[in-house]
């Protein structure tokens, strides 16, 4: 009898070690860069930088039949930041993403904890995989996926500086609160989506008097192919409120492609996201913020605009070429892009300026070496205007250009799977 129950034992414990997959996997990606007027115009009494950072993640990927969880921890440094006989680190591991999903239907899902949220072309909510720290959420997601054509995903997100008995500010510059509603659904070679974001950011009506303003983002976000031609469409509206503000902005984007050879893709595009002109005597906010956005992926890879700056400014107008060519494990890209500004600017004087920005050319270089390592390499030349100077400073005659090149290796450490799920 004892024999028997010891075997059900071994044959229950092995059906349960079938049923999962775990893997651990790695990414190490450091990148060079060379910054001559990189999101700025140069100052003339300044030198360009050059360093190299790097950023290094550990991945435990473990799913069974309910549930599945994900932890990424990662260490984000610049050479050089510490000495070679360093005792402490300037930054130190930080979790990127941990997460648990719950399978708790076979159409329903629940997914709590520090995660990306990524939907979409990433204009709205995205990873921002190009900065090294990259962007994640502590927040739910309700996950409901009725059939193949259907996916609606209902996140909420509450966030606190820490642990209280009582009420206390939340200071940190992140949202206080969001909710969202998010709908996405293919039929034939088109998709479309739908987005709700009801999003809360904290201000000071008084010195000692935080309050919560939200703003809500609405709008839509369509694909198109057949055959050689492809295209995509976006278009969002904000109103709401911001630090005690009306806020009444649009995005408005589309980008038509089309594969001149198997090898040999061209495309043109533009984007207007909506601005507040300088010389307003109105306290409303037209302009545009795509909040979570993956930014450095539009407008320029100069990062000239709403990467870390821009935002509540006079907007912008994109219009750009896309010329794309890949054959084997190479990938080479060219995107012009000319900028104009969406709002009246004003400068110093008071005296209404050209809308012209300037131009900018980027350049990217990619090949996939090893289906775990790849190489890049990029070059950037922005020629930047009067205007442009207004709203950067800077000197827009001085050579601005920024170059780079980055390794990036993601091994799969060690992998167990099952064939029950």
């Amino acid at each position: 009898m004892k024999n028997y129950c010891l075997l059900m034992l071994f044959l229950a414990l092995s059906q349960v070690f079938y049923a999962q997959n775990f893997e651990v996997s790695a990414e190490v990606r450091p990148r060079f860069e060379y910054r001559n007027g990189y999101k700025t115009l140069p100052v003339d009494s300044l030198d360009a930088a050059a360093f190299v950072s790097q950023r290094t993640r550990l991945n435990f990927d473990y799913e069974q039949t309910y549930f599945k969880t994900y932890l990424s921890i990662q260490d984000v440094r610049v050479w050089g930041d510490v000495p070679t006989l360093n005792t402490t680190d300037n930054n130190g591991l930080s979790v990127h993403e941990a997460w648990a999903e719950l399978f708790l239907a076979p159409q329903f899902t629940l997914k709590l904890g520090r995660q990306e949220i990524v939907y979409d072309d990433q204009r709205i909510f995205g990873s921002v995989g190009w900065a090294q720290q990259g962007r994640s959420h502590d927040a739910v997601l309700a996950i409901y996926k009725p059939n193949a054509k259907h996916h609606f995903e209902l996140g909420l997100a509450l966030n606190a500086t820490s642990e209280s008995l009582t009420k206390t500010d939340y200071t940190l510059n992140n949202y206080k609160a969001f909710q969202y509603f998010w709908y996405h659904t293919a039929v034939n070679n088109v998709s479309l989506s739908f987005l709700v974001l009801n999003n809360g950011l904290t201000y000071y009506a008084a010195p000692q008097e935080e309050k919560v303003d939200y703003n809500q983002t609405i709008g839509t976000y369509l694909t198109f192919s057949e055959n050689n031609v492809s295209a995509e469409a976006s278009l969002y509206y904000q109103t709401g409120k911001i630090a005690n503000r009306n806020l009444s902005a649009y995005n408005a984007a589309a980008q038509l492609n089309y594969s001149l050879t198997d090898n040999f893709i061209t495309g043109v595009g533009a984007e207007y996201l909506s601005g507040t002109d300088m010389n307003t005597t109105s306290t409303d906010l037209k302009s545009f913020t795509p909040w979570f956005g993956t930014n450095h992926k539009f407008n320029g890879a100069m990062d000239y605009f709403y990467v870390g700056s821009h935002s509540n400014s006079v907007g912008l107008i994109d219009a750009f070429i896309n010329l794309k060519y890949q054959k084997n494990k190479l990938k080479v890209g060219v995107t012009p892009h000319a900028f104009w500004s969406a709002a009246t600017v004003v400068d110093a004087s008071n005296k209404t300026v050209d809308d012209y920005l300037g131009t900018e050319i980027d350049l990217k270089v990619t090949y996939n070496w090893q289906k775990e390592v790849s190489f890049q390499v990029g070059y950037s030349q922005l020629f930047g205007t009067e205007t442009l100077e207004v709203l950067k400073g800077g000197n827009h005659k001085a050579t601005t250009n920024w170059g780079w090149a980055m390794v990036t290796v993601k091994p799969s450490l060690f992998k167990s799977s099952g064939n029950n799920n």
